[in-house]
């Protein structure tokens, strides 16, 4: 099919791919209306995802890629365009689609997971027009921060340092205030956006909203709100001190140079707090180019003496974990949270982490697995490398010797149980004394506060002195050989 060129005779494919779900600050966007000439807005439906089975496997991901998605419809829309949607096998259909569309180049926003990696290299391949990758997941191209030998950085704190340096001051590309029409010519009819109801997923109004204004909403709160006390409050499980940005940048409903960009004011006038959120974006710099230079991440520990490491095969363990009936409040409550929320206070999952893999020994990559299946932000790099690093086994793990004790865990960063009461009604009633530590509280405060150990709430499944001897002496022995 002939098709009527305008302008400079360009037409661009702009491929949005489920991280980049925005208008604001997007590259490949703003390239091709750098060329004035036609554009067709494309997000593919691909099974990997959007099949039933599959999406039922990421409840919370889905209900929030799905109102990102609405919203960036009507945000395309309301520009002047359509948002073609189109089910299908993304190597497949993109192909197929830049030769009925006619188009001169695909533009696309980069991943950093190597199944996204393999999935344009297969698509450059069987593509005849340029395929044109940006970046704007990370603040910088993951690949190009090295240490002095030219080596991917495996600590974070040179690489933070040295990011830093390298880092110019952000400048977020503006939205578009209009978008040119779908070329009258385009063939292809959009099919409808799935329902969680299609997908046979129950809806969770607890979770946050997506889209991009619901996420500029946030950062704004944030800003207005407790960003200038992050630095006190961001390990209190019981206060709302962390941003609650993560599941924005996941999807790119905010891109993080936006984010970077409007906490600039915050440098004068709370440089402490700016320059602990800051370490937490570059945390996420820091896992992105990591599972980019090591892309065995995702199936291997990044410490090679944990390879063969003896995990242990514990089902009533990890059903007492994932339910939150381990005895320990801190944990349950994470476990809950979870389950009810999609979200985890980061104190939280390394704590929760930290329980299983070694209070339990039970292998890291199950925790990860329950994690991403459950968690709205759930990203590969970030999620990984938080596992890896809790289990003693990652990039800048935490000492394998390290072994959180869950109650003084609790007791530090829930002084007054708060959180563990949100998530434990049936501890409701206990003095915040014994909000950490019920086990140990006498008899008759159980009575007065309608709690029977081992019936309305479990007694520890195991002792913490005992279980951290224990992993003390299997990884010491483990790591010797």
């Amino acid at each position: 099919m002939a098709s009527t060129r305008r302008g400079s005779g360009e037409r661009t494919l702009v491929w949005f791919r489920g991280k980049d779900l925005r208008l604001g600050d997007h590259a490949p966007l703003a390239s091709a209306l750098a060329t004035g000439g036609e554009l067709v807005p494309l997000f593919v439906l691909d099974p990997y995802f959007f099949a039933p089975a599959r999406a039922r496997e990421l409840p919370h991901r889905m209900q929030f890629l799905l109102e990102s998605l609405e919203a960036l419809q009507k945000n395309v829309a309301h520009l002047g365009s359509q948002l073609l949607l189109v089910a299908g096998k993304s190597v497949e259909l993109v192909p197929q689609l830049a030769r009925q569309l006619h188009v001169t180049r695909v533009v696309a926003q980069r991943w950093t997971e190597p199944f996204g990696r393999e999935r344009d290299r297969r698509i450059t391949a069987e593509l005849s027009v340029p395929f044109e990758l940006f970046d704007g997941e990370t603040l910088m191209p993951p690949e190009t921060v090295r240490n002095g030998s030219g080596q991917p950085f495996s600590v974070f704190t040179p690489f933070a340092r040295a990011l830093r340096r390298q880092l110019p001051q952000p400048s977020p590309l503006p939205a578009p205030r209009r978008l040119p029409p779908l070329p009258a010519d385009v063939p292809i009819q959009s099919v409808p956006l799935p329902t969680l109801a299609d997908l046979g997923i129950s809806e969770n109004p607890r979770l946050h909203k997506g889209g991009e204004r619901a996420a500029r909403g946030r950062l704004e709160a944030f800003l207005a709100g407790v960003a200038a006390r992050y630095d006190r409050q961001r390990d209190r499980m019981d206060l709302p001190g962390t941003s609650r940005l993560s599941a924005d940048l996941k999807f790119g409903t905010l891109s993080v140079r936006r984010v970077w960009a409007a906490l600039q004011p915050l440098a004068e006038e709370a440089p402490r707090a700016w320059e602990v959120f800051t370490n937490e974006l570059l945390w996420r710099e820091f896992t992105h180019a990591s599972l980019w230079d090591r892309p065995q991440l995702l199936s291997q520990p990044f410490r090679a003496d944990f390879v063969g490491f003896p995990w242990r095969d514990d089902d009533a363990g990890w059903q007492a974990w994932t339910d939150g009936h381990t005895g320990y409040p801190v944990v349950d409550a994470a476990a809950r949270q979870l389950l009810a929320e999609g979200f985890v206070h980061n104190r939280a999952r390394m704590i929760s982490a930290s329980f299983l893999t070694k209070h339990l020994l039970i292998h890291y990559a199950r925790g990860e697995a329950h994690y991403m299946k459950y968690l709205t932000d759930g990203d590969w790099a970030s999620n990984n490398a938080g596992w890896q690093w809790s289990a003693g086994c990652g990039t800048d793990a935490q000492p394998y010797f390290r072994v959180f004790n869950p109650t003084l865990q609790g007791e530090k960063f829930d002084p007054n149980g708060d959180y563990v009461r949100r998530y434990l009604p049936e501890l409701g009633r206990l003095p915040a004394k014994f909000t950490h530590r019920p086990a140990e509280a006498p008899r008759k405060v159980l009575d007065e506060a309608g709690v029977t150990l081992g019936a309305t709430y479990p007694e520890p499944i195991v002792d913490h002195a005992m279980a951290r001897d224990r992993f003390l002496k299997i990884a010491e022995s483990h790591l010797k050989r």
